[in-house]
């Protein structure tokens, strides 16, 4: 039997930022009141989130420009890793880079191979301010980086050069939510 509430269920779903919009490109301000409004942007990212089937969701992603992210993510193993964290700083990166699919629902239907480390160390806080550390592998780490890369302006297409940056751009044009 569950002992704590299913994240997002109290959540609003909210509307998603698409690539092209400022905020996407904007470092986010560090939160500093951790209440209830904090708690209900986290159920509102878990929310939008669950709703747009992704497996990670940084604030700005839903236009609050605030360094939070909640994640739903399985590794390599499988193993599913479920959170959130506030006011998170990527500590570690290390392993073997490895060029995967990436994807954003931010630039929804699109992805690209984007290269990653397979390590990834975060630390951060809860919505309660209680210290926070997580470790990722594999696909989880490719999420919690991605997600940490959000929080600083920056989107997956940033980290392509060459032809698979002006593959990607050319499919972001064309895209039906890009009118």
């Amino acid at each position: 039997m569950r002992q704590s509430p299913i994240p997002g269920a109290r959540g609003r779903v909210r509307p998603l930022t698409l690539h092209g919009d400022p905020v996407l490109h904007t470092p986010c301000a560090e939160v500093t009141d951790f209440g209830p409004e904090l708690a209900r942007l986290v159920e509102d990212l878990f929310a939008t989130m669950y709703a747009a089937r992704g497996v990670g969701l940084a604030a700005n992603q839903i236009g609050e420009p605030l360094r939070v992210f909640v994640y739903d993510c399985p590794d390599d193993e499988d193993v599913r890793h479920l959170g959130h964290v506030v006011n998170p700083r990527l500590v570690t990166t290390d392993g073997v880079v490895i060029r995967g699919p990436e994807g954003c629902l931010s630039l929804p239907g699109l992805e690209a191979g984007t290269e990653r480390p397979d390590h990834a160390v975060v630390e951060g806080f809860t919505l309660t301010g209680e210290p926070v550390t997580i470790h990722g592998t594999g696909f989880f780490a490719r999420c919690l980086q991605h997600e940490c890369d959000h929080l600083e302006g920056r989107i997956y297409a940033d980290r392509l050069t060459g032809w698979r940056r002006r593959r990607l751009m050319r499919r972001v044009a064309r895209a039906s939510w890009n009118a």
